[in-house]
Parts: C-alpha cells; sequence; structure tokens
C-alpha cells in the first residue's frame, strides 16, 4: 500500500511541477500584455473550466502535464482576432519572448533548488567529501558494519531464507570494529581487506581488530563465495572467502547546514547536478540499445534513462522503504532535467522557439550592417519537416523507456 502511495504521491508532485511550469509561460506572458486564452492541467476531454477575464481555466481528463495558449506564437499562427493583431507573441520584442518561454524551465529550476535548500537545512545535502569512487572506498580504513548474512551467488541481491548468517556477526565482531590484520597478514584500508580476505582460504582465519581503542583478536570460519573480480562486476566469478561485512565509511554520507550555509551548499551541488546531467543526455543516444536490451529480456542497466513512469516507481520504492530523502532527491533531479531538456534549441520544445527568436535577431542586425533589407521572421512551416522528426524520434525514444520501466524497472532497493 505504502508503495502505491508513494507512486501516486510522485506522479502528483511531476503534475504540479509540469502544471507549474505551464503557470510560468502563463504569468509572464500576462505581464507583458501578451494575450494568453487557455490554462488547463492535463491532456483530452475538459472536465471542468471557468472563464476569468480573456482567459479560461480548467481541468481535462487525462492527467499527463498540462498547457497554456499564448495567441500568435508564429507569424503563421491564424488565432489571432481581430484589433489583437499586436497583442501577438511573435510581434513583441525578442528579451521578452525569450523570458516567457524560458519561464518554463525557470520554474522548473527554481522548484530544485528551492526543494535542495529546504533538504541541506532539515535532512542535509550529499556529502562531497564522501567517496564517490571505488577507489576512494577502498582507500577507507577497514571499519566494518555487519551484514546480516552471506550470499553466496548473484551479490548485491537482499538476504533470503536459507542464506547462511554472516561469519563476522558469528565470531561476535561488531559494526565499528577496524579490522588491522587476517591470518597475520597486515590491513590498513578497507581495500587492503577485501585483497587478503579473498585471497584466504574459505574456513577458520584469524582476524585481529581494535575495538574502542582497544586491540582483540577473533576466530572467524570465512564463507566461501562467489564473486566476480574487484573492479569489475560484471566479470566472470570464481570462488573466493567473504567475512559478511560492509564498510562504514569514515566520513557522513550526508551534510547538514545552517540556513545561510545552506545557499552555498545548494549552489555547489546544483552546479555538480547540472554537470552530471549534461554528462547523462550526452550519453542518451549509447543507451538505446540497453534500453532494448532491457526491453527483450536482457538486464536493466541502471544507468539507463527513465521515463516518468520510472521515476514514480523509484518514487514508490522510497516512500516503501521510508527513504524520503529519497524522494525528493528523485523529484529535485527529475525537475531539473526537465528545465534543461526544455532549453534545448530544437522545436517544438520551448528552447527551439528562443533559438529561433534569437536568430531571427542576429539575422536583421547582420542585414542592416551589409545595408539589405531585413528578411523578416522565419517561416515555421518549412521547419515542420524537422520539428516532425524530433517529435517522431522523442516519442519513439519515450515510449521505449516507457516500456522498459514497465517490464523491466529500475530499483533502488531490494524487493
Amino acid at each position: 500500500m505504502s508503495y502505491l502511495l508513494g507512486v501516486a504521491l510522485f506522479a502528483l508532485a511531476i503534475l504540479i511541477s509540469v502544471s507549474l511550469h505551464e503557470a510560468g509561460h502563463m504569468l509572464t506572458a500576462k505581464a507583458f500584455g501578451m494575450k494568453v486564452t487557455r490554462f488547463f492541467v492535463g491532456f483530452g476531454p475538459t472536465l471542468w473550466s471557468f472563464k476569468r477575464g480573456e482567459t479560461e481555466y480548467g481541468v481535462k481528463g487525462i492527467p499527463l502535464g498540462g498547457f497554456c495558449k499564448i495567441v500568435g506564437m508564429t507569424p503563421q499562427d491564424d488565432d489571432v482576432e481581430p484589433g489583437d493583431e499586436k497583442r501577438a507573441m511573435w510581434r513583441y520584442p525578442v528579451w521578452k519572448r525569450t523570458i516567457v518561454m524560458s519561464a518554463g524551465s525557470i520554474t522548473h529550476f527554481a522548484l530544485a533548488l528551492v526543494t535542495l535548500w529546504i533538504l541541506a537545512v532539515s535532512a542535509g545535502l550529499p556529502n562531497p567529501e564522501f567517496p564517490s569512487t571505488e577507489d576512494g572506498f577502498k582507500a577507507e580504513p577497514a571499519v566494518i558494519a555487519l551484514a546480516p548474512c552471506v550470499v553466496v551467488e548473484n551479490a548485491g541481491r537482499a538476504c533470503q531464507t536459507g542464506d547462511p548468517a554472516s561469519p563476522a556477526a558469528k565470531a561476535q565482531l561488531q559494526d565499528g570494529d577496524r579490522i588491522t590484520a587476517v591470518n597475520g597478514r597486515p590491513v590498513s584500508t578497507w581495500g587492503d581487506m577485501l585483497d587478503v580476505v579473498r585471497a584466504t582460504k574459505p574456513g577458520a582465519a584469524t582476524v585481529d581488530y581494535v575495538r574502542d581503542g582497544r586491540p582483540a583478536t577473533a576466530t572467524v570460519d570465512l564463507a566461501a563465495v562467489q564473486r566476480p573480480p574487484l573492479g569489475d562486476p560484471k566479470g566472470a566469478t570464481s570462488a573466493v572467502s567473504a567475512l559478511g561485512v560492509a564498510l562504514q565509511p569514515s566520513t557522513p554520507t550526508r551534510v547538514q547546514y545552517g540556513p545561510v550555509a545552506a545557499f552555498g551548499a545548494t549552489a555547489d551541488f546544483t552546479g555538480n547536478m547540472a554537470v552530471q546531467t549534461l554528462h547523462a543526455m550526452q550519453r542518451i543516444p549509447q543507451k538505446v540499445p540497453a534500453l532494448w536490451s532491457a526491453v527483450t529480456g536482457g538486464e536493466r542497466d541502471v544507468d539507463t534513462p527513465i521515463s516518468v513512469v520510472g521515476a514514480s516507481r523509484l518514487g514508490g520504492e522510497a516512500v516503501e522503504n521510508n527513504a524520503w530523502l529519497v524522494f525528493f532527491m528523485l523529484f529535485v533531479s527529475l525537475n531539473f532535467f526537465i528545465g534543461v531538456f526544455n532549453l534545448l534549441p530544437l522545436l517544438p520544445v520551448d528552447g527551439g522557439h528562443i533559438a529561433i527568436a534569437w536568430f531571427e535577431r542576429a539575422r536583421s542586425w547582420l542585414y542592416a550592417r551589409l545595408g539589405r533589407a531585413d528578411p523578416g521572421r522565419v517561416d515555421y512551416l518549412k521547419l515542420m519537416p524537422l520539428t516532425y522528426a524530433v517529435i517522431l524520434i522523442g516519442g519513439v525514444f519515450t515510449l521505449l523507456t516507457i516500456t522498459a520501466d514497465v517490464v523491466n524497472p529500475i530499483t533502488l532497493f531490494p524487493r
């Protein structure tokens, strides 16, 4: 039940953010005097609406976004009534049109930033000093956290009935113990401990450790497991030994900030997220084969793109596991991605209209310097084939991601 509640809550959060995106367009357009005739949440048949002034507001039957209708977005639009010619959007200065068209993305960025600031003050943001690479984890001190069991094969899955207990737990080791040697071989880092334990034969082994500053020794019956090589999780497995522990990092995973310091932390985190978002978007084309593999029965790569369906499912998992920080970080990431995506210089997204507006402005300036007549506005009708191509490619990609999220979804928590 909590999973379904989480899915519904995340889907509602997406609907609200997309509706606010359209509200950003509407409010800025109205502020400049442009005529907005319709603002609706959802698509399809109208469930309820009312008219205030010159704008009709309402809710439609399919809750998959929203829209607002600004009169005369392009010179080719035929929705301009007599007397409203001067209020057609395309007649306004380029800077005003840029503000109106970018207001949707700015709304998404604002939602992400406000949420991040609240998280920084209340729950904390990911610690930038926390190890982010495998080499970083290997360099951590060999301080252990007991695992509930040992997974003999298919490492990474949750413990199941019948899995053997952790050898370290059976030997009375405790969370926070720092391993210093295994069978007399010194250990200083987590990487050292993994290497030594894996190289030791399964069975009885002496483990030296430090607890509360006091050295001690325990005899541990190391388990025999199948594991891929360190650093190559998809490599061929082989028989090695396991202690039944995880790393207890020396640095906290999150840092909580005061109200003032939270602004700087939010800005730093946003900068890193911007770089990661751009890198993720650059990798989208090469991830299409992996998505197709996931749809046709292959293993789902956790680094593949997800749709709104997949994001809602992850939100449901987060609520089910009481991981509200994960829920809100998903909300932040999705809003930031949508904001960036909508600024791409491609029709029909907002960035395409902005790019054309500035192209027109630059072309007019250049022609004036050359003493030639202004070529006027871009003919959007000539761009329709390119627009349809973008819509087709985007539609196919969306269908592919939704299918993958339905038949082979990414999961954050073992189920």
